[in-house]
């Protein structure tokens, strides 16, 4: 976090904190977002609304920010002073802190098999239970509502009492409160999300049975339920989870309505820059965390600006970073282009060499389904983030999709690299090696361009992208790179030590820009080794020392060694 002076930004940047009263109170930074409120309790008559967006984009925050707008054992005048919803005087008489409000996420709700899962799932509810005690102790709580209450908090409740545990703790607060109960369920999918991914589809199937459960209970003909507001990241179909639920509605990226109020516009990271001093980096924010369009509205990730803007004022890294990649893993993108039945070499190229393509996409989706057709793989990664609608026409049939920033290029082209590294052929990749050890530049030359060529196909990434195939190659025969160290006067792209031998490659990397500059741009590589004076050192112990450039252009590469 950072804090400026008077002269500017007065707020401070927070990075992390989904505690909505403990964000504004703190001082934080707070991109208003609370006119979502009156939009979605004023002008909807929907029962359950589920927002469906990437990770990163503030569902969490939202989900808070409602609770604490809404929540009856609070007074929250002074946590929404100044804020967009009080605008509306008579709205807010009328709801603020008017009802009972249960808010539970499940997150955390995950384990290696459904046992560990459930396990979280019982801690998620006792703890759950604990924050709203005060309930089991009122005189209008039936006996029976009291047990069952006291068995979630001891995590020894009853399969079907897991089960409709959100419609006994509605039921008990509506009892003492003697009003209808607002529902908030944060990350929905995420247990679902987690037994796909272990590939175990019994798993699957125990688990999709339990959030049935407390889904259908708590959503459906619950007469104590004034509505609920449910966030994901995708909407799974009606007949899986919400079977049977009425006046339900669905907001995803897709969809116009609300789309401003999940991610930055424009206008919105503008104030925010100017307000911080900062806005010449708005081009490099755009380039990096831009590019998303949700229904009409373009939007940046809100994580990674204000992840980026923390580190540039704390004088930490003035480079942007992918801090989107390291939230989660990247098993989606994975799946995709590792799926046997699915060649999308073609589209990924148009798609990171800045294109578009179009594509038929699903609202909604099972995840045990994912995989089942290529149709079914584009909507996830539309759904998740991985590439967005290219433009802001409506989404009917087809739609016209794009990878949306440089921060998600470098996670396609991270997984691109993995897979190349999978598919590698051994022997060629042992001959070229070989070449390099024993100086043989046109030997190796004709095997690093066998390798590019026959591997997968060709993506133009520049240099980093030919410096991780150089590293997956050394890896793969176990070596272990040392990737852009500091040597002499700056940092050199790759050492490769043979410890056995005692020697070491040393390598610079050029990207040509024709084919008929590929001798040329070796010898600058070359001379760039010996000019910033990268190999003036050996490490200590080693007794040879081999000077190597390499071009590339396209897939073609070409190797040159210094006699």
């Amino acid at each position: 976090m950072w804090r400026k002076g008077a002269d500017r930004m007065e707020k401070m940047i927070v990075v992390g904190n989904e505690n909505f009263d403990e964000f504004i109170m703190e001082n934080g930074y707070y991109v208003d977002k609370t006119e979502l409120i009156y939009d979605l309790a004023e002008k909807t008559r929907n029962m359950v609304t589920l927002f469906t967006r990437p990770r990163r984009f503030g569902k969490t925050l939202t989900i808070s920010m409602m609770e604490s707008f809404f929540d009856i054992n609070r007074d929250s005048r002074k946590v929404f002073k100044g804020l967009q919803v009080l605008n509306h005087p008579e709205f807010c008489a009328k709801w603020m802190n008017q009802f009972p409000v249960l808010s539970i996420s499940f997150k955390d709700v995950e384990g290696l098999d459904f046992n560990g899962a459930y396990g979280m799932l019982k801690i998620t509810l006792a703890s759950l239970c604990k924050k709203y005690v005060y309930l089991r102790n009122s005189e209008k709580i039936l006996e029976e509502d009291k047990e069952i209450f006291n068995r979630l908090i001891n995590q020894n409740a009853k399969p079907e009492e897991i089960k409709t545990s959100l419609a006994t703790i509605m039921r008990m607060m509506n009892a003492v409160h003697e009003k209808p109960v607002i529902l908030l369920i944060d990350e929905y999918d995420v247990p679902l999300a987690k037994a796909d991914a272990a590939k175990n589809a019994e798993f699957y199937r125990q688990m999709l049975d339990i959030i049935r459960g407390l889904m259908s209970t708590s959503l459906k003909t619950n007469e104590y339920l004034k509505f609920a507001v449910i966030t994901g990241c995708l909407q799974i179909s009606k007949e899986s989870i919400f079977t049977g639920v009425n006046n339900f509605s669905c907001y995803s990226v897709l969809d116009r309505k609300f789309s401003q109020y999940f991610g930055f516009t424009q206008d919105e990271i503008m104030e925010m820059l100017n307000s911080a001093g900062l806005s010449e980096k708005l081009n490099v924010i755009a380039n990096w965390y831009d590019g998303y369009i949700f229904g009409t509205s373009e939007v940046f990730c809100p994580w990674d600006v204000v992840s980026y803007l923390s580190s540039v004022m704390d004088c930490e890294e003035d480079e942007p970073q992918n801090y989107w990649a390291n939230t989660s893993g990247n098993t989606i993108l994975d799946d995709f282009i590792n799926h046997p039945k699915i060649d999308v070499s073609d589209k990924f190229e148009t798609l990171l060499n800045g294109g578009t393509i179009t594509e038929e996409v699903s609202r909604e989706l099972t995840y045990d389904q994912l995989s089942e057709s290529e149709k079914s793989l584009w909507s996830v990664l539309l759904m998740t983030g991985y590439v967005s609608k290219a433009d802001k026409k409506s989404a009917k049939g087809k739609i016209k999709i794009k990878i949306p920033n440089a921060e998600i290029s470098e996670i396609f082209r991270n997984v691109v690299v993995k897979r190349f590294n999978q598919t590698l052929d051994t022997a060629k990749v042992n001959e070229f090696i070989t070449a390099m050890w024993n100086k043989n530049e046109n030997t190796a030359s004709t095997c690093l361009t066998d390798i590019l060529w026959n591997s997968i196909s060709y993506f133009d990434y520049g240099e980093d992208y030919y410096h991780g195939i150089l590293n997956g190659l050394f890896i793969s025969r176990g070596y272990a790179p040392d990737s852009n160290d500091e040597a002499g006067l700056g940092r050199l792209d790759l050492r490769i030590k043979d410890r056995p031998n005692r020697r070491v490659l040393l390598f610079e990397f050029k990207r040509s820009k024709k084919e008929g500059n590929l001798d040329k741009d070796c010898d600058e590589a070359i001379g760039q080794i010996i000019k910033k004076g990268y190999a003036t050192t050996m490490p200590e112990g080693y007794e040879q020392q081999i000077v190597c450039g390499i071009a590339f252009f396209g897939k073609k590469a070409k190797v040159k060694i210094m006699n």
